[in-house]
């Protein structure tokens, strides 16, 4: 049996929790990498060959690489969790003189879209995962899908919808301009979201209203006569940055539960797509979601929540592989590369988050067609 050096399981690793995130394919760059490197690279990390320890080794990584994702975005988990929980207790027992059931908030709305959307692929991936990954994990196919994926990335952008463009310049303009928004209410506990704006304030007012609320203060905002110390001054702006976070966060899951679950569950479905090597989950569903109208923050924000089930139904799933006969003799390279995947993981999606705010697709698009049209010329001609 082939065996996973710590060098080969560090360097899959951290190349494993940049791509799962980064538009480029991880499942593209693990079946590419070991072929150009060649040796016993190719041999140890062959993710198509039968009874492979490659494959125990890639469950921890997309272990890994979800926990990153939960870590990111625990504030909103909690609150989609919430949501989801509350919608049962109405559908249990639901309001006086109501007919039908229905989500009647952002949180519960947002988890039954998360759920339609993530139906497709986990019903696909059930049942035809292994055939897909042995008819196309081989290098030369990986290399044409990941050309592939960056023409998709490159059409997502040429030929984006007008609604997104207005999409995108009106979350611009409200970079650059008090906001001027109600403060948003969650219906659950019928309290406003902490950092939130009101008509006529500005960001800076939101975020010292914050601070206000969780008993501090921020620097320029100390009570009459009061000496503010330079901690407390820290301490209570990051309060109040992480207030004003939370609260575009719920921002952006309003914009997004307007699409509807219909055209959730078409963007969820894109990700069918991700199960062949070189086409990437979140590029794909950033592309579709641009296509029904998101701007490509909330596209790349959608993609993300979207993400993290997948990818970690997809882990939990094979954790026998891990623990079986799979897994024998790799455990500690295992826990090296999950380790370094999480990390890169969560620094990549702190990274993607703000760039995408400004940035395009377009370079991913580029890299994903060069390294591409690279390896299938190497593989080709060695």
């Amino acid at each position: 049996m082939s065996h996973i050096t710590y060098l080969e399981a560090s360097v899959v690793g951290l190349i494993q929790g940049v791509t799962e995130l980064f538009p480029v394919s991880s499942l593209g760059h693990n079946v590419l990498i070991p072929a150009l490197i060649g040796g016993s690279w190719a041999t140890d990390l062959n993710v198509a060959a039968s009874e492979s320890p490659y494959l125990a080794f890639i469950v921890g990584l997309h272990v890994a690489t979800a926990i990153a994702l939960l870590v990111y975005f625990w504030r909103d988990w909690l609150r989609i969790i919430r949501g989801f929980f509350a919608s049962l207790k109405h559908f249990a027992a639901p309001e006086p003189g109501t007919r039908r059931w229905v989500p009647e908030d952002t949180d519960q709305k947002l988890a039954w879209m998360i759920i339609l959307a993530t139906i497709p692929v986990g019903l696909v991936g059930l049942r035809f995962e292994h055939e897909f990954r042995v008819l196309f994990g081989k290098p030369v196919r990986a290399a044409i899908f990941l050309v592939i994926n960056g023409l998709i990335l490159f059409a997502g952008e040429k030929f984006r919808t007008r609604k997104s463009l207005e999409a995108d310049a009106e979350l611009a303009a409200e970079a650059e301009v008090p906001e001027q928004h109600a403060a948003p209410r969650s219906r659950t506990s019928g309290a406003t979201v902490p950092g939130a704006t009101v008509p006529g304030a500005t960001v800076a007012d939101a975020a010292v209203a914050g601070a206000a609320a969780g008993g501090g203060t921020v620097a320029g905002a100390a009570a009459p006569g009061a000496t503010a110390h330079p901690v407390a001054m820290h301490a209570s702006g990051q309060r109040a940055a992480r207030q004003m976070e939370a609260a575009r966060a719920v921002q952006a899951d309003t914009r997004l539960t307007k699409m509807g679950y219909v055209q959730a569950l078409v963007i969820g479905s894109a990700q069918i797509l991700a199960l062949l090597a070189g086409i990437s989950r979140d590029g794909v569903v950033m592309v579709g979601g641009m296509f029904r109208g998101l701007s490509r923050q909330d596209a790349a924000r959608f993609s993300f929540l979207l993400s993290t089930p997948v990818i970690l139904a997809a882990g939990v799933l094979k954790i026998p592989d891990l623990t079986g006969h799979l897994g024998s003799g790799i455990r500690g390279q295992v826990i090296v590369g999950s380790i370094l995947s999480g990390v890169a993981a969560y620094l990549s999606v702190r990274f993607l988050m703000k760039y995408f705010q400004t940035r395009t697709l377009t370079p991913f698009a580029i890299y994903c067609v060069v390294a591409g049209l690279g390896s299938i010329i190497y593989l080709t001609l060695k």
